[in-house]
């Protein structure tokens, strides 16, 4: 079974910066392309970013083009997301996923089969 754990959410001020990161388990980590999806308050959940399973490509919606970094550590099955210059439209609940079809990087919502619970990242002054 999938299991996925995220953590590193928080409250933040525009301009800093967070790492998020996620624990992954029950299927093989260093095997399957991997992404982070996030879902503001009253939209629907939207594609971040995408990453294949050795880290060499990478994948991102325009708008943390250049802000954000996804990677991954396969000795420790853990995912990042590296967030730079934070601003209050990225306040969302990210979350950790893993596609459907492990060979390919994700680069939309629905390439997604199993995610996690989320973390919270609020952006505000």
């Amino acid at each position: 079974e999938v299991q996925l754990v995220e953590s590193g959410g928080g409250l933040v001020q525009p301009g800093v910066s967070l790492r998020l990161s996620c624990a992954a388990s029950g299927f093989t980590f260093s095997s399957y392309s991997m992404g982070w999806l996030r879902q503001a308050p009253g939209k629907e959940r939207e594609f971040v970013a995408g990453i294949s399973w050795g880290g060499a490509s990478t994948y991102y919606t325009d708008s943390v083009k250049g802000r954000f970094t996804i990677s991954r550590d396969n000795t420790k099955n853990t995912l990042y997301l590296q967030m730079n210059s934070l601003k209050p439209e990225d306040t969302a609940v990210y979350f950790c996923a893993a596609p459907r079809n492990r060979h390919v990087v994700p680069t939309r919502v629905d390439h997604f089969a199993s995610w996690g619970q989320g973390t919270q990242v609020t952006v505000s002054s």
